[in-house]
């Protein structure tokens, strides 16, 4: 399937990608339990920019959704493609999107004990390796690059196949807090800093606004709940009510994580500015409740959340909680925290022990505290080389990935007015200067590994 429009979802020009599937075995590590059985996993290419055998490979690690959202909104790629002459994958991660491989069963168990990152790296190693050979491109230097989780799996392939990958660019890819490293009250605490820094009155009234919430529900007033918020029925638990606080906490969090300087359609419509456009909604008015319904929710919160359900099961196809959840049960460390002290949050804990519960009571597994740091090196990156740790100061995922450089091959670039892997969009007129500077760094270094890695294999010509 070859897709073609005049523009990405984030403003750039949209080379022409196809749509493949590639053949992918299901379990490269156990060579009795599958058969060596194989699956279909989805992948887009573009060879507009290639100079054909010769230019490198620009290859996208995906992360927790549908490959063609996260193509169509890292326009970067394709712009530095065209000025490198490189071939341009996307790949899609298993058990997200279209590879589901065991289809509409994929999230049973013990079918769904093959999604993790082991496995998914080992995809891409293999794929990356397989179609170089099919399109001629052995001696193609590949970088890779990943955004988010994708920017975690980015660093971990260059670590773990660097005879693969000769260097990856990783964007506000939070590889320490997701191996348990740092404060759980981090997070929420940053969320509510990009707030604050917009108007602190901003933030004391959301604080005030949760207040009043949490007030009503201690008289059971559920009916005043379900009128402020517009909510399509009322509550009538304090789980409901803790459920609706979660869903209102997420929807700050999306908004500081795609504040970017215009409006945006990845992860949810967004207009220029959203923090900005938050506060000025809280403090319209002095009913707290309403303007918290309508910060959050756009007028209504029951259509809200309706949209935020219907996107996720975009994103990821079918069970969210057999996907993101689960790997939130396994391997990654989401532990994250509001305390309505170091935040604006209502107090909600996630501890390692709520964890554990819930994961044992869902998926009859048990999280691994510290695989990660085991297997992937946590903080300890510095044998490691030839990657781009970028963070936006915006992004509150940014604290908890690599904010320094660690040697002259292990670059971190801060991105003031940087909102979540904003240096992976497209160009834009409204791009601050800092991430124009930090995407001509990116450019030059990604130019002299590729460089390097010829010369490397040169050597073995």
């Amino acid at each position: 399937i070859t897709v073609t429009s005049n523009q990405n979802y984030d403003g750039s020009t949209d080379p022409q990608f196809t749509e493949k599937f590639f053949t992918q075995t299901l379990d490269h590590f156990n060579f009795n339990s599958m058969g060596n059985g194989t699956f279909n996993q989805r992948y887009l290419i573009t060879d507009q920019y290639w100079k054909k055998g010769y230019g490198p490979i620009f290859f996208y690690t995906g992360n927790e959704g549908n490959i063609w959202d996260f193509a169509l909104n890292s326009g970067f790629i394709t712009e530095l493609a065209a000025q490198q002459r490189a071939l341009v994958i996307f790949a899609e991660h298993r058990y997200y999107g279209e590879s589901l491989p065991f289809g509409n069963n994929s999230f049973s168990v013990p079918q769904v004990s093959l999604l993790t990152v082991e496995q998914a790296l080992a995809d891409y190693a293999v794929m990356i390796t397989e179609l170089k050979q099919q399109l001629g491109a052995t001696d193609c230097p590949v970088i890779v690059f990943g955004g988010s989780y994708g920017g975690m799996l980015s660093v971990y392939m260059r670590i773990k196949y660097p005879n693969i990958v000769a260097g990856a660019l990783a964007a506000s890819a939070p590889i320490l807090s997701t191996a348990g490293l740092g404060d759980s009250r981090q997070f929420f605490r940053d969320v509510t800093a990009d707030f604050e820094s917009v108007a602190p009155e901003c933030t004391n009234a959301v604080r005030g606004a949760f207040h009043q919430l949490k007030e009503l529900s201690e008289r059971q007033d559920y009916s005043h709940i379900q009128a402020a918020f517009a909510l399509c029925k009322p509550p009538s638990s304090p789980q409901d009510i803790h459920q609706l606080n979660g869903l209102l906490r997420n929807a700050f969090t999306l908004m500081a994580m795609l504040d970017y300087p215009y409006s945006t359609h990845f992860m949810g419509n967004m207009p220029a500015n959203p923090v900005k456009v938050a506060c000025k909604t809280m403090l319209r008015g002095l009913d707290l409740l309403v303007n918290l319904r309508d910060t959050a929710g756009k007028n209504s919160l029951c259509k809200f959340l309706i949209k935020y359900i219907l996107f996720i099961l975009k994103m990821i196809f079918n069970d969210p909680s057999a996907t993101v959840l689960l790997q939130a049960c396994t391997e990654i460390e989401l532990c994250y925290e509001s305390n309505n002290e170091t935040d604006m949050f209502p107090p909600m804990a996630f501890t390692k022990e709520i964890r554990r519960l819930y994961c044992s009571k869902r998926w009859a597994v048990v999280p691994r505290p510290g695989w990660l740091k085991i297997q992937f090196w946590g903080d300890a990156l510095s044998t490691a080389s030839n990657i781009i740790f970028s963070n936006g100061d915006l992004d509150p995922w940014a604290n908890g990935g690599v904010r320094r450089s660690l040697s002259s091959s292990l670059t971190a670039l801060n991105i003031s007015g940087g909102a979540h892997h904003l240096d992976l969009r497209g160009s834009n007129e409204a791009d601050p200067v800092s991430v124009v500077s930090a995407r001509k760094t990116e450019a030059d270094l990604i130019a002299q590994w590729v460089k390097m890695e010829r010369t490397r294999l040169q050597k073995f010509v």
